[in-house]
């Protein structure tokens, strides 16, 4: 069925992208750049080469691959496996068959699967087949998303979706292209859209101390959110700095490596000012 997509990863037994246990596939490539990405291994539509800094004995054993763009060389030259290549394509068919040997579990949870990234409307195509696949063996599908892509391809997929996670960063289109590395006029006016083709949306904020947790910027959103035709829910995801570790394996510099998630206490204030407004708030750990 069509071409391969790029996988980064499946993850079984998910409690947070979706309800019940969940099989989360991991897709590669996205147009968002967030300072905060908890998956930045995700961000290149490529295979990475990254490298466990407490695992290499720096033996140079890579080092020619390394060199030579050889990156499943490199990775496979490595004695202490500090060296590992992310990314594998898989048909379709062959992500049915791996998250098909979790459907016990959806049974008994009300779980099922959820496509997320990076970005999987980087490939709408792939995204929309593989959840027509599983929804037409009665898995529970979700669809979660920045919102960054065309109209027909969020709309394409969303039909094969039971559930769309839509993430909302921020509502200033300058600080939105700061953090992330684009504008969010796109975004703002796909979740418009999507809200009026979809009954299942539910909008997730990352909430990052410093930028898009001030009072400002809340009650934009609840504006913003209080004037779509409907949603199931909003969740805050606060901020968690576990993507740090990974920007380093990757060689990058984590430009929050000062933050510390916020207080609990001013997450609940945020969810109680969202409910003021009739938005069903919650906090996703």
């Amino acid at each position: 069925m069509g071409a391969p997509g790029r996988i980064l990863h499946i993850q079984r037994y998910s409690l947070h992208d979706g309800p019940g246990l969940r099989t989360t596939v991991f897709l590669k490539g996205c147009p968002l750049d967030c300072a905060w990405c908890h998956n930045p291994e995700s961000q290149d539509p490529e295979p990475v080469l990254v490298r466990n800094e407490a695992r290499c004995v720096g033996c140079g054993a890579c080092g020619e691959a390394v060199e030579a763009g050889d990156l499943a060389g490199a990775a496979g030259a490595c004695p202490t496996e500090a060296r590992a290549l992310l990314g594998r394509d898989l048909t379709v068919d062959e992500v049915v068959e791996e998250v098909l040997r979790d459907r016990i579990f959806f049974d008994q949870s009300g779980g099922g699967a959820t496509l997320s990234g990076g970005e999987p409307l980087l490939q709408a195509g792939f995204t929309a087949d593989l959840l027509g696949a599983l929804r037409a063996r009665g898995v529970h599908t979700a669809l979660d998303t920045c919102g960054l892509a065309p109209w027909q391809d969020l709309a394409r997929a969303a039909a094969e979706a039971d559930l769309v996670l839509f993430d909302l960063k921020h509502m200033d289109d300058g600080e939105h292209r700061k953090w992330t590395g684009a504008g969010n006029g796109p975004i703002l006016a796909n979740l418009e859209a999507l809200t009026r083709a979809h009954r299942h949306v539910r909008i997730r904020i990352p909430l990052v101390p410093g930028v898009n947790d001030g009072d400002a910027n809340i009650e934009a959103t609840a504006r913003f959110v209080a004037s779509l035709p409907g949603i199931e829910g909003l969740d805050l995801l606060p901020y968690h700095g576990t993507g740090a570790a990974k920007f380093r394996r990757l060689g990058r510099t984590y430009l929050l490596d000062a933050l510390r998630p916020p207080d609990p206490a001013r997450v609940e204030d945020i969810a109680g000012h969202f409910r003021s407004r009739g938005i069903p708030a919650g906090v996703n750990p």
